[in-house]
């Protein structure tokens, strides 16, 4: 009897080991379309109810069509934050949910293309704590405001999805599980999969759509009579053509202080003011420099107490007073202002909609980060040093840009953003021809000099060009409102500094080869805008136009 007794006792007991209890009640699975598919991904061309849905409208076999629905329906067993609980018991459902989400994989005919550990953020904490169901709008003809949208998105035209999915018959795989970041990441078994038979289609294209465009007389520059791989340049406009790389509007390359390559796109053309977004906050750097250099400013080393009154605004603090002029060049001035945080008091969107944008800036709390300790992207910064630049230059920032700056390079057809109080921002929004964006890099590549005229100090090129934060994890550095940034192209990398903005935009100096590249585009807050600009770049750009080097 003591014998049995203590088997029931070691059988209990090893279940309870190996089962953890939940720590929330998730909801009831009642539906007979749920209770069917447990821990299985759905695929539907169609927004549905769950209440609604039968197996029928499951697709095992589809048309991908990027002007239809495409949508997945998760049917789980639990909750996420059960799942992530089985992760770590130590921690709380709000320690959970704020350390851990669903990770994403996607598999195209059995290759893993993307994963993606979706960000805490993403979905409502109650969702998360009682829902067993959900669906996902991957592709929405409603244009459906979803974290799905922005995933789908990723991995579709951000990390290869689309050159995996190219014409023919492909099998998609998706898959979930749950993750968990700590001190480690941890990554629970599979929790939901499916997978289903995409076509897709082929997209005509013309010849003239792919050709390599010829550059037309008036350029203002001397034509390049170098050789280039002009296959490799078919194949970029081809997939630019076939909209695998979007919303590009302009592509120029400089080599050795000639034009080698200029192309337009998408009703663009040579005489397009482009819409840069923060590549204009590049040349906030340059005509700090030019003022710096002609003594209208003493150096960077300026603290900001030597424009403002700063006792007149609010949260004032002594730290407020070692703010400098550098520290806001390299977005390191300890205000509490981050554009990448939504919650941020300093985030640029809460700045826009208000009728003084310096008051606003003055206004806002310090971090407690000494003045060039840490790096945060904060546009209302840039907004600073414009105004510094207006009230301390003769005539203001507006005529001084045109005489010291765009007038030497023979830049003419321009156009400012302003802020409400009709001052130009140098927070980005500076339309220029892609030609003209490149007169600017090359500018820097010419070391200051324009025409055998220099135009701005080599030496402050030299600082701008240097990389302040050496030790950030996933972080390539930052100069004086200038990306760092190292390209990679066959066995080889390139460092390089460069103006970025908002939609994939970039000014491209290259440090070590005597190349300036310009893409504009119109992907503003996409994704993908970024990551196809570098892969533009490191797969087509530098193969074609080093080919020989």
């Amino acid at each position: 009897m003591k014998s049995v007794l203590l088997f029931i006792i070691l059988l209990v007991s090893g279940f309870h080991q190996g089962q953890t209890k939940n720590i929330i009640e998730p909801e009831r699975i009642n539906l007979p379309i749920q209770k069917s598919h447990l821990n299985k991904i759905a695929f539907l061309d169609a927004v549905k109810d769950i209440k609604d849905l039968t197996d029928s409208d499951f697709h095992i076999r589809m048309v991908f069509q990027e002007d239809q629905d495409f949508d997945i329906r998760v049917f789980l067993d639990n909750s996420l934050v059960n799942y992530l609980y089985r992760l770590d018991p130590s921690l709380s459902v709000d320690e959970l949910l704020a350390k851990g989400n669903y990770q994403f994989n996607f598999y195209v005919d059995g290759k893993l293309i993307y994963t993606e550990n979706l960000n805490p953020g993403a979905g409502t904490a109650e969702n998360k704590k009682l829902k067993t169901t959900f669906r996902i709008p991957f592709i929405s003809v409603k244009n459906e405001d979803s974290w799905g949208k922005y995933l789908w998105m990723r991995f579709y035209l951000a990390h290869g999805g689309i050159d995996a999915l190219e014409a023919g018959n492909h099998i998609l795989k998706v898959e979930i599980k749950p993750y968990l970041k700590t001190s480690v990441l941890k990554v629970g078994n599979v929790i939901a999969e499916g997978e289903i038979r995409l076509i897709v289609p082929k997209k005509d294209i013309s010849e003239q759509q792919i050709a390599v465009q010829r550059i037309r007389p008036g350029s203002g520059w001397k034509v390049s009579g170098e050789k280039f791989n002009r296959e490799r340049i078919r194949l970029l406009n081809k997939k630019i053509a076939e909209n695998r790389f979007r919303d590009i509007t302009s592509i120029v390359v400089i080599k050795n202080n000639s034009l080698l390559l200029e192309e337009y796109f998408d009703d663009s053309g040579r005489d397009s003011l482009q819409d840069t977004r923060s590549v204009g906050k590049s040349f906030a750097s340059a005509l700090a420099g030019i003022a710096i250099e002609e003594g209208h400013l003493k150096n960077e080393d300026q603290h900001l107490k030597e424009f403002y009154d700063l006792k007149t605004f609010k949260n004032y603090s002594l730290q407020k007073d070692s703010v400098t002029i550098k520290s806001l060049l390299t977005m390191s001035s300890g205000f509490d202002g981050n554009d990448d945080n939504d919650q941020s008091p300093g985030n640029e969107e809460n700045m826009y909609p208000t009728e003084d944008w310096i008051r606003f800036t003055l206004n806002l709390p310090m971090t407690g980060n000494t003045a060039g300790q840490k790096w945060s992207y904060f546009t209302a910064g840039v907004v600073l040093i414009g105004d510094i630049l207006d009230k301390s230059l003769p005539q203001g920032l507006e005529s001084y840009a045109d005489e010291k700056l765009f007038s030497p390079l023979g830049i003419t057809r321009y156009q400012w953003q302003y802020t409400p109080l009709r001052k130009p921002s140098l927070a980005g929004g500076l339309r220029m021809r892609a030609l003209d964006l490149a007169k600017f890099g090359q500018l820097y590549k010419n070391n200051g000099t324009w025409n055998s005229k220099t135009v701005l100090d080599k030496n402050w090129i030299k600082k701008s060009f240097t990389n302040y934060f050496n030790d950030l994890p996933d972080f390539e550095g930052y100069g004086y409102l200038f990306w760092r940034k190292v390209y990679k192209a066959g066995n080889r990398v390139y460092e390089a500094y460069q103006a970025s903005g908002n939609g994939g935009n970039k000014i491209i100096i290259f440090r070590d080869i005597p190349v300036v590249i310009v893409i504009t585009a119109k992907a503003y807050n996409k994704p993908y805008a970024h990551p196809q600009a570098d892969t533009m770049v490191e797969e087509y750009l530098l193969p074609a136009v080093l080919k020989n080097e």
